[in-house]
């Protein structure tokens, strides 16, 4: 559900590479978006709810920003993401 480890500033080396930035950058949003999701199943009240997937779906365009960039930054993420979307459309028959 949410990440157990939050980021601690003032520890964050200045040696800590772009990829492992943008990785925290994508849980962030990820849990976000799964905070709100469920935060909407929650309540009763459809403003709320409708606000709360709408914040949802911003978080989603989040993840695909900070994706991008870390494809861009990681050759060997790009290569491992094609293979795992190989290895399920074969588990589906697809």
């Amino acid at each position: 559900m949410f990440a157990k480890e939050l980021i601690d500033l003032e520890k964050i080396s200045k040696k800590m590479s772009d990829r492992e930035i943008l990785r925290f950058g994508l849980a962030a949003e990820l849990d976000a978006i799964n905070f709100y999701e469920q935060m909407a199943e929650y309540t009763d009240d459809e403003n709320i709810k409708e606000v709360l997937l709408d914040v949802a779906k911003e978080e989603k365009e989040h993840v695909g920003e900070f994706q991008t960039l870390l494809l861009e930054k990681d050759p060997q993420q790009v290569e491992e993401m094609e293979e795992g979307k190989e290895e399920v459309m074969e588990m589906l028959g697809k």
